[in-house]
């Protein structure tokens, strides 16, 4: 068995991690030059976690990572809307991390190399065609230029090549570009004093305007930390066009940005100040895809962000490609012919990816937030008649159970 895999961000990498630990060979193809540390910060689950942490990463990720205690959901005026405790504290048997994308991408990239080979990976290729056959499936890659410079031939290809999936693309020529919300996104990290217990995760405001804030490394000195933010705000109508491209190095315009943040009040943390502290940060046009019908067509399937790119709520998107990827490599490892192991890779994710897609859409479990400002758009004096415990606790509880990730004893704090 050998698999072909497009794509080296952390579904694909985590993929050949998972193939190797099963004994199935493979080959991973990335069209940048390099496998680059991009990004700011992203929240990964412990259903996740404890996937990574059975490859033997733990350490590795305590060593680059934060571990999130407690999480925060705050209207924009800065009243408290939910508050629970998350990872150990929440009774999961791994942390919860939050972590710089580029370094959780680093973490896996380095045991890929150790365990595989250097040589196992490809940089500069970008896929041009693929060709299926009784015995297998033949992928050709093309070089910046066009050039043709390498053809893999395996049992199965799978697409873990993000948004803008080439592999996706050529299943589904007639689809069209991603879909935007109107939601423009804008995130950057700085080193910061810690606020509260130096793990805590805050999200102020709902879908329509929200900033977030949580340490996702070691600071300059003990009292500080790497300190990610991200400032959500609805700039347009959904169904329309983005008006840049989804592209997660392109550089934020602060005389764009810092109006929206003085609609936000925080009490733990000055965000303003932090904000206005970052000397560089990035924007992103938040966009997803509908759900598809299937993924696999043959030897081909699709995995991560381009079998169901989400919507940035919930801490979900590498989670849930990190989850994919164990699924898929024990299908390959039990079943008795590749088509078969797609197949059943694909009955088992798809589902559940795809109630989680339109979940974000709607909020995810930020939606108690939503409906806490819908009722109350300008503050409160008391949730409880505002929306009751119980009713906020649906909510939040509800998109843990869909994503995967409820823990036996996930108290929040009344």
């Amino acid at each position: 068995m050998k698999a072909i895999i497009v794509g080296g961000g952390i579904g694909g990498l985590t993929t050949a991690l998972m193939l190797r630990a099963r004994g199935i060979d493979c080959e991973l193809f990335e069209q940048s030059d390099s496998i680059r540390e991009l990004g700011v910060g992203i929240n990964t689950l412990p259903h996740a976690i404890r996937e990574l942490a059975g490859l033997g990463l733990l350490d590795r990720l305590d060593a680059a990572a934060v571990r999130t205690d407690e999480l925060y959901y705050l209207n924009r005026h800065g009243q408290e809307v939910w508050r629970e405790p998350r990872g150990l504290g929440a009774g999961h048997d791994v942390p919860q991390f939050s972590v710089h994308r580029g370094r959780l991408q680093s973490v896996i990239h380095r045991a890929v190399e150790e365990r595989l080979g250097a040589e196992a990976i490809h940089t500069g290729c970008r896929l041009g065609a693929f060709a299926q056959h009784e015995g297998g499936v033949i992928a050709h890659f093309f070089d910046r230029t066009g050039a043709h410079i390498k053809t893999a031939r395996g049992d199965v290809l799978i697409g873990a090549d993000g948004i803008h999936s080439r592999v996706r693309e050529m299943l589904f020529p007639d689809e069209g570009p991603p879909c935007w919300n109107g939601l423009m996104l804008w995130r950057g990290a700085r080193d910061w004093p810690m606020f509260l217990t130096g793990s805590s995760m805050i999200v102020a405001g709902g879908l329509n305007a929200k900033v977030v804030v949580y340490p996702i490394a070691e600071g300059s000195s003990p009292a500080n930390r790497l300190t990610n933010w991200a400032v959500m705000v609805r700039v347009g109508e959904g169904n329309a066009p983005p008006p840049r491209r989804e592209d997660w190095s392109r550089q934020g315009k602060r005389e764009e940005l810092m109006p929206h943040v003085a609609r936000f009040s925080v009490p733990h943390v000055d965000v303003r100040t932090l904000i206005s502290a970052t000397p560089e940060f990035y924007e992103y046009p938040c966009c997803d895809r509908d759900p598809l019908p299937y993924w696999t067509w043959g030897r081909v399937t699709l995995l991560g962000d381009a079998a169901h790119p989400m919507y940035p709520v919930g801490s979900n998107g590498a989670s849930q490609a990190i989850l994919d990827a164990r699924a898929l490599a024990d299908s390959l490892a039990h079943a008795e012919h590749p088509r078969q192991a797609l197949l059943a890779y694909e009955q088992k994710r798809l589902p559940m990816t795809a109630e989680i897609v339109r979940a974000n859409r709607r909020g995810g479990p930020e939606g108690v937030i939503d409906a806490v400002e819908q009722l109350a758009p300008d503050g409160f004096r008391d949730i409880e008649k505002v929306l009751s415990y119980s009713q906020r606790e649906a909510i939040v509880r509800g998109y843990a159970s869909k994503a995967g990730f409820a823990a036996p004893s996930l108290a929040a704090v009344r």
